[in-house]
Formats: C-alpha cells, sequence, structure tokens
C-alpha cells in the first residue's frame, strides 16, 4: 500500500511539475529567439541564409536537449551521481524523433524518401549512432557504464567536421545552379535588438534547463520514495520520456507541418540532422565537461536507438514511410514505453 501525502509534499510536487512544464516551455521559446536574433546578426555581416541554416538554426534546433544535459552534467560534476537525465534526455530524444515524430508525419502524409538520402545523408546518423553505442558500451569509468570526456572530445570534433562538410557541400550545389531549399526569410532588427535577445535567449535557455533537471530529478526521487523504487531507475524513466518528449517537440511540429506541405525532404532532414546533433553537440559538450555516468539500464536503450535507426535506414532502401509503416513506429515507441514503465516498478 502507498503511503499517503501530506500537504507540503503534494506542494513541493506541485512546483516540481511546473518547474518541468515551464522549463521545457522556456527551452522552446528561447531557442526560437536565440536563433531569430543570431541569424539576423549573421545576415547583417551578409552571411548567406544556406549558412545561417546549416549553423546557427541547425544548433539551434539541439538547444533545449543541450540546456539540459549540460546542466545535468555540471550538477553530477558539482555534486556526484549518475547523469541518467543528461544521457537519457539524447537517447530518448532520438528514438522519439524516429519512431513518434516519423509516425505522426507518415500518418499525416506519406514520406517519399530520396535515394540519395540512403547513400549520402542516412549513413552518417547510422555512424554516429553506431560510435555512440560502442563508446557508450565498450568503455566504462571505474567499471559503469560511461560516456568518458575524451569520448566526448572526439564528438565535439566531429560536429565541427560535418558542418565544414556541410557548409563545404551546399556551395558546390550552388556552384553546379543546383536548387537548395531556402530558409524562411531572415527578418533584420536593430543590432541593439539583436543583441539584446541573444543575451535574453541564452539566460532563457539556461533557467529553463535548469529548471527542467531540477523539476524531473525532484520528480524522480518522489516517485522513488513514494513507491519504493530505485531513483536511478525512475530518473531514467523521467529522462527517456517526459524530457525527451518535451524537448523533441519543436522537431514533431516542424515535421508535421513539412509532411503536410509536401515537404518530404525536410520532413526526413529534420529528423536526421536532429539525431546526429544530439550525439555529436549535445552529448560532445556534456561529456567533456564531466563524464556522464549510467546505469546498466543504458544497454538496452542505447539497442533500441540502434534498431530504430537501422529500422527507419529499412525506410531508405524501399523508399517511402507510408501510413502503415508509421502505425509500426508509432507501435513500436509504445512497446519501448511499456518495457521501461515495467523495468521501474518491477
Amino acid at each position: 500500500m502507498l503511503p499517503s501525502l501530506d500537504m507540503l509534499q503534494w506542494w513541493s510536487w506541485i512546483v516540481c511539475i511546473i518547474l518541468l512544464v515551464t522549463g521545457v516551455y522556456f527551452l522552446v521559446k528561447f531557442s526560437d529567439l536565440f536563433v531569430d536574433a543570431s541569424s539576423s546578426i549573421a545576415k547583417r555581416f551578409h552571411i548567406s541564409e544556406m549558412i545561417i541554416g546549416l549553423t546557427i538554426v541547425a544548433f539551434g534546433t539541439s538547444f533545449p536537449e543541450l540546456a539540459v544535459s549540460v546542466s545535468d552534467s555540471i550538477n553530477c560534476l558539482l555534486e556526484g551521481g549518475n547523469a541518467n537525465v543528461a544521457v537519457g534526455n539524447v537517447v530518448g530524444s532520438n528514438i522519439c524523433n524516429l519512431l513518434v515524430v516519423l509516425g505522426f508525419s507518415a500518418i499525416f502524409t506519406p514520406i517519399l524518401i530520396k535515394k540519395t538520402v540512403g547513400k549520402k545523408e542516412y549513413p552518417i546518423l547510422l555512424f554516429v549512432t553506431a560510435l555512440l553505442v560502442i563508446f557508450g558500451l565498450c568503455f566504462n569509468f571505474k567499471n559503469e557504464y560511461a560516456i568518458l570526456r575524451w569520448e566526448g572530445i572526439i564528438f565535439v570534433i566531429l560536429i565541427l567536421l560535418y558542418v565544414f562538410y556541410l557548409v563545404l557541400d551546399a556551395k558546390r550545389m550552388m556552384k553546379q545552379g543546383l536548387d537548395l531549399e531556402k530558409n524562411e526569410t531572415i527578418v533584420l532588427l536593430p543590432t541593439w535588438k539583436s543583441i539584446l535577445f541573444v543575451i535574453i535567449g541564452l539566460i532563457g535557455i539556461a533557467v529553463g534547463g535548469e529548471a527542467v533537471v531540477y523539476g524531473s530529478k525532484h520528480i524522480a526521487v518522489g516517485i522513488g520514495d513514494l513507491a519504493h523504487l530505485n531513483h536511478d531507475m525512475v530518473e531514467s524513466l523521467v529522462g527517456l520520456t517526459i524530457v525527451a518528449v518535451g524537448t523533441s517537440l519543436p522537431e514533431l511540429v516542424t515535421s508535421i507541418v513539412a509532411a503536410k506541405k509536401g515537404q518530404n525532404d525536410m520532413a526526413l532532414g529534420n529528423v536526421i540532422g536532429s539525431n546526429i546533433f544530439n550525439i555529436l553537440f549535445v552529448l560532445g559538450i556534456s561529456s567533456t565537461i564531466n563524464p556522464l555516468i549510467v546505469g546498466n539500464q543504458i544497454v538496452v536503450d542505447l539497442t533500441v536507438m540502434m534498431v530504430a535507426t537501422l529500422l527507419v535506414f529499412g525506410f531508405c532502401f524501399i523508399g517511402k514511410i507510408n501510413r502503415k509503416s508509421g502505425i509500426l513506429l508509432l507501435s513500436c515507441y509504445a512497446g519501448y514505453l511499456i518495457y521501461l514503465i515495467c523495468r521501474t516498478v518491477i
């Protein structure tokens, strides 16, 4: 029988839930503000919209995950403990992108996949995902699974090389006269306003990340104490589900809108780019700050992420993700959620 909660505990739960929801809202809204203001500054220096899209906007879409994972990494550095939220946020977000974002998008409108995606862009995601699995499972920290600092440095180097490759490839396509999808017209703001918005955006992202980590960790502790469950397992569950889905909301909205408009490349490209940046950029920065130690449950979570990546890779050869495939992807995610809940409570 579960113990009853007194008034103070109820208020503590309510505050933590409000912090979590508010934190996710801050992450999404202030990331947009930062990207818009940074893009305006870059445009004033006559940087092309294509370069802005491949750099500032690409990094900006990963800021919610970055804020959460860096905040948790710093907390672990100062207070000790496992980085279940930092790693679970990225792994859960990538799984959510592949199974939920693409699943919902395909249900709205079947996603047609160009052959070049399976030969060019997606193999990069496969390589990066496999590298994370190898790093996460084969190199331990004090006999515990972890993403080590030297692995994080490799991720950071790879993301810089990846962005450099994107810019060179885009310039090559422009020289060949190939059509490139342009970003929405960038609004030029007064310089003082752009700088102010950049500062406000960074502060909002930092506050939002700290609120999400604080709220999710205390919710996990509260659930663990109330139901006599392992805190690490509950923390992992919260990071892989609530936090991951919350930080993936921008990708979900963007991909569904793109799919409804028939912009199939954008719907799939958004997921591919987001997952690559999550692993290389977010985990790279977070683990460079402090090695990210996680529990044994990461073995299954990394395996699920790898299998989901391979499953979508199979659709690249078929050439489309139709509604039935979308339902399959969502069903796989539902099964994974059931597994997460069962392993936490049993």
